[in-house]
């Protein structure tokens, strides 16, 4: 099912949202110009699991955990989570400010990361993508706009207009049920269900007050 757009007017000019998509595109751009220099990129920056199995770690060494949030496997890949972020983040960040929306987005990705890396802390593959991040936009936005209309394409050609909490709720299903089942192909289902939860815990933190709403 591919999202087209939401029932939610922005009340302010998505800043950060937009930054935070053009970003992801620059460096995935720049990813498409290393040639066979990419496989060292990906591992150098990417969140290989079994790299923190090791005793003393340096602080700096955790850098994985934030940097592979803004890499991406091919251009599906990124276009595909920069849509669910432009259709999903402009509300939420209407609701929280640009300076705690940053904070939220990278912090819901450092948990989606941490949670991929207990499921699976022998695994020597490295991890890239925003989904985890974006997944937490998602748990926000399944608490917040839950009444929400989400106009759904349906393959091939059919078009409903779902409340959120249903179109959300089936999406956060399918991961579970893919993360469990372990058939679902190469894919980091278990990030996605941590930062989808992280979003739903914190989202509330973050948010801006009636006065600071009301000064704009």
């Amino acid at each position: 099912m591919i999202p087209l757009r939401d029932s939610t007017p922005s009340q302010h000019f998505p800043l950060v949202t937009i930054f935070l998509i053009a970003v992801n595109l620059y460096i995935f751009y720049y990813e498409s110009t290393l040639g066979i220099g990419i496989e060292d990129f990906i591992y150098t920056f990417g969140m290989i699991p079994a790299q923190f199995n090791q005793y003393q770690v340096p602080l700096l060494g955790y850098y994985p955990f934030l940097t592979s949030m803004f890499l991406h496997g091919s251009w599906m890949h990124v276009i595909g989570n920069m849509w669910i972020l432009w259709l999903f983040a402009d509300n939420i960040e209407d609701h929280m400010g640009k300076v705690r929306f940053l904070l939220f987005y990278l912090l819901c990705g450092l948990a989606a990361g941490v949670t991929h890396y207990l499921v699976n802390p022998a695994s020597t593959i490295p991890v890239v993508g925003a989904s985890g991040a974006v997944a937490g936009v998602m748990g926000a936005y399944f608490l917040m706009f839950r009444h929400a209309r989400i106009l759904t394409l349906v393959p091939p050609f059919f078009l409903f207009n779902f409340p959120a909490w249903i179109y959300l709720g089936f999406w956060i299903l399918t991961q579970f049920w893919c993360g469990l089942a372990e058939s679902c192909g190469q894919i980091a289902f278990w990030a996605h269900i941590g930062g989808f939860a992280a979003g739903m815990l914190v989202y509330r933190f973050f948010l801006r007050t009636p006065k600071q709403i009301s000064e704009g």
